[in-house]
C-alpha cells in the first residue's frame, strides 16, 4: 500500500480535487493519505471532508491521517503533493500589491512573475528547502508533485539545488486548446483535435492545432478572432488573442496573467489599454476576499455534508500515480529542468513540456526549437526566474534588485532607483517570512 503526503492540506477545495481523483481511480486500490497543515482548524476541515469522500465514493476504504507534524506526514511517503502558500492573503499578498502601488506599479495576479512573484518565491523557497531536507531523510525515493506558484521558480530551484525527484504541475495546458475553440464557436473540434504545447509555465505555446485529418486550424482560429462569429465571447481573453496575432501563437495561461508577464499592456502612460484589453487589475486580491467571504458557505458544503461526492477533474496527479503504481503509460505536461528539451531556451531553465510517465518515473520529451519570437518572450521571463533563484540561494539583495530590474512589466514602469527602493520596502514588510538578506 503506497502513501501520499499532502503538504498544505488546509487548501480543502484543492485537496478534494486531487485526492478525490485518486479515490475515483480504481486501479490504485487501497492507499494511505497523510494530511499536513500548520493551521489546525483547516487541517481538521480537510480531514473531515476526506472522510466523507472516502465513505461515499465507490465504497473505497483508504487510510486517512492528519498531523501538524510535517515529518510525521512525510515519513515513508511515496508521493508528496505540495500546495502551500507562505504568508497567506494577509499579510503577504496584501503587501505584494499595496507597496508596489505606492510606486505606481499595478498588478493583476502577482503569483508567478513580477515583483509579487519574486517575493512570493523568496518567502516560499526556504520552506521548500526544509521540506526537501525532510524528504531526503524520511522518504528519499518519493516523487514531489509541486502545485505551488511561482511554479517555474520553485520547481526549477528544487530541480537545480536539491536531490529530490520533482515535477511541477499546472492547470493551464490541458484545457488550453478546447478553451480557445469554444470561445470561437468551433465546438465541432472540441476534444476532436490534435495539439502540441511547449514553453514555460503560464507561458507555454499552442504550437500546433489540427483536426483529426491533420488540417491546420490556426487560420480559421485567427480569422474568427479578428471577425468573431455570432455568439463568440472572448472579451475576458483579449490579451492572449492580441499576443496570438502579433506573435503567431496562442499562449496557455489566462489574459489576466499574461498581461503582467510582458511590458505591453499595463502602462501608466497608456491607461486606456486597461479598458481596451479588459485587464482586471488587483484580480488576485479580489478573488482572495471573495473566497474568504464565501468560505463559511463552502465549508458547510464540504466539511459537514455527509453526502459529499466528487467528479473526476482534469488534474494530472492521480493519473501520474496510477501510471507509476501500475506501470501503465500516461502523457502529462510537466515542469522540468531543460535538459536539452527546448533547444533555444537556457539549460538551467524550468520548462513545461510533454512527459511520459511509467513505473520508472517521469520521462520528459524532446521539443527542439520554439518559434524564435516565442522563445524570445520566454527568455524575458526566464531571466527573472533564474535571478530570483540565485537571490534565494545566495541571500544577496543585489540579485533581487536585478530580478526586478529585468522583469518586463516592472522595468517598463519604474526607474532603477525606484525598483531598489520598492524592493527594500518589501524586504522590511516581509521580514517575518524571509531569511536575512545582505
Amino acid at each position: 500500500m503506497f502513501k501520499i503526503a499532502f503538504i498544505g492540506a488546509g487548501s480543502t477545495v484543492f485537496a478534494k480535487s486531487l485526492l478525490g481523483d485518486c479515490i475515483l481511480t480504481p486501479e490504485l486500490g487501497e492507499f494511505e493519505v497523510a494530511l499536513h497543515d500548520i493551521d489546525p482548524v483547516r487541517l481538521e476541515d480537510s480531514h473531515r471532508m476526506l472522510q466523507n469522500l472516502n465513505k461515499n465514493l465507490n465504497g473505497k476504504i483508504i487510510k486517512i491521517t492528519s498531523t501538524l507534524s510535517r515529518r510525521e506526514a512525510l515519513d515513508g511517503a511515496n508521493y508528496v503533493i505540495n500546495a502551500i502558500q507562505v504568508g497567506g492573503y494577509k499579510p503577504s499578498t496584501v503587501i505584494d500589491f499595496e507597496i508596489p502601488k505606492k510606486y505606481g506599479l499595478r498588478q493583476t495576479i502577482g503569483d508567478t512573475l513580477g515583483i509579487g512573484g519574486i517575493f512570493r518565491a523568496l518567502r516560499t523557497i526556504p520552506v521548500l528547502e526544509s521540506i526537501a531536507e525532510d524528504i531526503a531523510e524520511l522518504c528519499p525515493d518519493a516523487l514531489f508533485i509541486n502545485y505551488t506558484n511561482p511554479m517555474a521558480i520553485l520547481s526549477g530551484y528544487l530541480q537545480r539545488f536539491t536531490n529530490i525527484k520533482t515535477i511541477g504541475l499546472c492547470h493551464s495546458v490541458q484545457g488550453c486548446a478546447n478553451h480557445l475553440l469554444r470561445q470561437l464557436k468551433m465546438d465541432e473540434y472540441v476534444n476532436n483535435c490534435i495539439w502540441e504545447i511547449a514553453g514555460i509555465n503560464h507561458q507555454a505555446w499552442l504550437l500546433k492545432i489540427t483536426d483529426k485529418d491533420g488540417n491546420d486550424l490556426y487560420p480559421e482560429i485567427k480569422r474568427r478572432s479578428k471577425n468573431p462569429p455570432e455568439g463568440a465571447d472572448f472579451r475576458h481573453d483579449l490579451v492572449r488573442h492580441d499576443i496570438m496575432h502579433r506573435l503567431g501563437y496562442y499562449v496557455t495561461e489566462s489574459s489576466e496573467h499574461n498581461a503582467e508577464y510582458t511590458p505591453w499592456y499595463i502602462k501608466s502612460k497608456y491607461p486606456e489599454l486597461i479598458d481596451k484589453y479588459n485587464i482586471p487589475l488587483d484580480e488576485y486580491p479580489r478573488r482572495c476576499v471573495n473566497q474568504i467571504n464565501n468560505w463559511e458557505k463552502m465549508r458547510e458544503e464540504l466539511v459537514n455534508n455527509h453526502n459529499l461526492t466528487h467528479h473526476k477533474t482534469n488534474e494530472f496527479a492521480a493519473n501520474i500515480i496510477k501510471a507509476i503504481e501500475t506501470d501503465s503509460y500516461f502523457r502529462v505536461h510537466g515542469n522540468v529542468l531543460n535538459t536539452g528539451l527546448i533547444t533555444n531556451l537556457p539549460s538551467n531553465a524550468c520548462v513545461e513540456v510533454p512527459c511520459l510517465v511509467d513505473r520508472s518515473g517521469i520521462h520528459p520529451c524532446f521539443v527542439g526549437d520554439l518559434p524564435e519570437q516565442c522563445a524570445a518572450l520566454n527568455r524575458t521571463n526566464i531571466n527573472v526566474q533564474l535571478l530570483t533563484q540565485e537571490a534565494a540561494r545566495t541571500k544577496q539583495k543585489e540579485f533581487v534588485y536585478m530580478a526586478a530590474m529585468f522583469d518586463p512589466h516592472t522595468a517598463a514602469e519604474l526607474s532603477p532607483d525606484d525598483i531598489v527602493a520598492m524592493c527594500d520596502d518589501l524586504f522590511e514588510a516581509h521580514k517575518d517570512f524571509l531569511p536575512e538578506y545582505k
